[in-house]
Formats: structure tokens, C-alpha cells, sequence
């Protein structure tokens, strides 16, 4: 008598999960897509697939699947089979954006969120996750894109040196003419230019 009722209680409240996550993934989907349109994905089809899985975890029994088509012509599929690298990391800066928005998370951490993406699309994700770090949370970005590097209030280098003993990770608090030094050379490579110096030196400024 105690597993059968504790039975019902479990599926009164996995069905009540199951209730609040349908009303929730319609406004999910709205969110995801509008952010994705000015992210470069302006065809954007996105969708969330609720479906019993057939067993009860600790966040419910729901098996959820996105669905993502970066063209109208094409019909959608799971996002992990058919999205490119690049298109999986702006889903998943949206999808984080969104968390961030609704839950107090005192740090979010993006490593190497930009994987696939340069240019403007780069300048937009960055103004992105400038706005989430307005919104109260620590945002910590891991990146190779001067665009993002740009962003921050504060810039860490992390990078290896070998000696006999091994090879070392260190890291490093850049001081600003370290850091136009760094995403100059992000931009041009080894051989820093005026042109490359002064692009780093707007990049700052504009993140500000």
C-alpha cells in the first residue's frame, strides 16, 4: 500500500513537471528564435519536443529534443545531427541567456561559446553576454575572438610554458596596453601592426 501510493505521487508530480514544462517550451521556442534571427540564422526553425520516456528521473519523465532547421526548405531534425558547430554554440548562448534571465546564477562560463562564428555575428554574441553580465550574474568567456576578448572588464591570458620538469598552465591578468597587444595579435598574428594596434584599441573602446 506504501509503493502504490507512494507510486501515485510520484506520477501526480512528474505529470505536473510535465504540465509546466509544455506551457514553458512554447515561450522557449519564441525566445530561441527571435534571438537567433540578428545571430545570423535569419530562417531560423526551432522547436522543443516533449515525449515519455517511459521511467522517472530526478527531473522528471520527459525525454525533450530540439529541433532545429537553419533554412525554411529544409524540414527539421535533432539539433545535435544536423546543426553545424557554429549554429549549435548561438543555440546554446540563447538557450543560456534565457537560464540566466530566469534564475539568479552568480556565474556563467562560455568555453569557446563562439566556435564557428566570426565577424558580426562574433560583435553580437559578445554585446550578448556584455548584457547577461549587466544583469547581475559573473560572466567568465573562454575564447579566440578579439570581438568577445573586447568585451570584458577585465582579461586573462592562460598559456603554457615547457621546461625541464614539464609542461606548466599559467595565467595572467593583462593591464591594457598588454591587452590591445593580445587582441591585436588575435586579429594580425605574431607581426603586430599600427592598423591591427588601433583596431584593438577601438575594440576596447566600443566594448566599453
Amino acid at each position: 500500500r506504501k509503493l502504490e501510493k507512494s507510486g501515485a505521487r510520484l506520477r501526480k508530480s512528474a505529470s505536473a513537471l510535465s504540465a509546466t514544462r509544455s506551457a514553458a517550451a512554447a515561450q522557449v521556442e519564441k525566445s530561441v528564435r527571435e534571438m537567433l534571427i540578428p545571430l545570423g540564422i535569419p530562417n531560423v526553425q526551432f522547436s522543443i519536443v516533449l515525449s515519455d520516456s517511459g521511467h522517472f528521473e530526478q527531473d522528471g519523465a520527459d525525454s525533450v529534443c530540439f529541433m532545429f532547421s537553419a533554412n525554411r526548405q529544409h524540414p527539421m531534425q535533432e539539433l545535435s545531427s544536423v546543426a553545424s558547430g557554429g549554429e549549435i554554440a548561438r543555440v546554446m548562448l540563447c538557450i543560456k541567456s534565457l537560464v540566466a534571465g530566469a534564475r539568479m546564477l552568480p556565474t556563467i562560463i562560455f568555453d569557446e561559446i563562439d566556435t564557428g562564428v566570426s565577424g558580426a555575428v562574433a560583435q553580437r554574441m559578445a554585446g550578448m553576454m556584455k548584457r547577461m553580465s549587466g544583469g547581475g550574474h559573473q560572466v567568465i568567456a573562454i575564447t579566440h575572438l578579439p570581438q568577445i576578448a573586447a568585451m570584458g572588464e577585465s582579461h586573462y591570458k592562460v598559456f603554457k610554458t615547457d621546461d625541464e620538469s614539464g609542461t606548466h598552465s599559467s595565467i595572467a591578468l593583462l593591464d591594457r596596453d598588454a591587452r590591445i597587444r593580445e587582441i591585436a595579435g588575435m586579429m594580425s598574428g605574431e607581426t603586430l601592426t599600427e592598423a591591427a594596434l588601433e583596431n584593438a584599441r577601438t575594440l576596447i573602446e566600443n566594448g566599453r
